[in-house]
């Protein structure tokens, strides 16, 4: 009896070390205890419209391993006539739902071509239990979400010839904005990261990163934690690399998402406005209108 005991023990443990350590996603139980009361509704920051008129729709930006369709959101400006420097859009937990086709469009009307991805291919979750599981499901398949942003980049890159790209996501999607920089990290050209329990400290990965990276962290979150944030601005900058990073006071996890019940006004408004300014000055500045 003791002996299974012991081995149930050593069971457990070896799972938890495996889902703390399999990979660069963010942990799905940790991300469920904070958002285990929240709902996908919109917050004030996706009912806001596009600065300028603009065009959006489905399209088709690559296939899985099963040679299955994956299709994402794209918007541009309406008035685009030469190929605009592009955004990677990395949605939320909850999926590519109607809250991030909003803010898809509202980064177009910035001046951006914006592919919104869809990492949960197809899927969209209505419920905490539901945006588990398919948190789960990119875990299992690390290989394939790699492969579904590669095809996004190479998309934006080729087919709609973007002279500069940037990654942009919240909470899952910002962890997935900082691993697209890892995937790109001589090509990309800016990467905007709005949380993301699964930023890594680890300075012989962040070496490797060669654009500038701004992030927006709240201060009561603790997926990252503020002192995991602290150290990643600290490694980061040890390493001589271009990094911003701001940690709102007052401001929880998902603060800033355009879906759930955690928005905080005022820190939502300000990140977006100088997430705006980063993008401008890191993708638009030597950009011909």
């Amino acid at each position: 009896m003791r002996k299974f005991l012991f081995a149930a023990i050593a069971l457990t443990v070896a799972v938890f070390v495996w889902l703390g350590n399999h990979g660069p996603a963010v942990s799905a139980p940790s991300l469920y205890q904070l958002h285990e009361h929240d709902r996908p509704v919109a917050t004030a920051i996706a009912r806001i419209e596009p600065r300028q008129a603009v065009l959006g729709g489905t399209v088709t930006y690559g296939e899985t391993a099963d040679n299955e369709p994956i299709q994402g959101y794209l918007a541009r400006p309406a008035d685009q006539v030469h190929p605009g420097p592009a955004i990677i859009v990395i949605h939320e937990w909850w999926g590519l739902n109607d809250n991030i086709e909003v803010m898809t469009r509202r980064l177009a009307g910035e001046g951006y071509t914006a592919l919104a991805v869809d990492l949960h291919v197809g899927e969209v979750a209505e419920t905490p239990e539901q945006a588990r599981a398919l948190i789960g499901k990119v875990q299992a398949d690390l290989d394939g979400a790699n492969a579904n942003i590669r095809q996004a980049y190479d998309y934006l890159q080729t087919v709609q010839q973007a002279p500069k790209i940037a990654s942009l996501g919240w909470c899952f999607g910002g962890t997935w904005s900082l691993n697209t920089a890892l995937l790109f990290p001589e090509d990309l050209d800016a990467a905007v990261i709005y949380y993301g329990g699964g930023i890594t400290t680890d300075r012989a990965t962040l070496r490797t990163l060669q654009m500038p990276i701004i992030g927006f962290f709240g201060a009561e979150d603790t997926n990252p934690a503020p002192t995991t944030v602290r150290e990643f601005e600290r490694v980061l900058k040890s390493l001589g690399k271009s990094v911003e990073i701001h940690l709102y006071e007052g401001a929880g996890h998902a603060f800033s998402n355009p879906s759930g019940t955690n928005y905080v006004e005022a820190a939502a408004a300000d990140a977006w406005e100088k997430a705006i300014a980063f993008l401008a000055t890191h993708l638009q500045a030597t950009h011909i209108h």
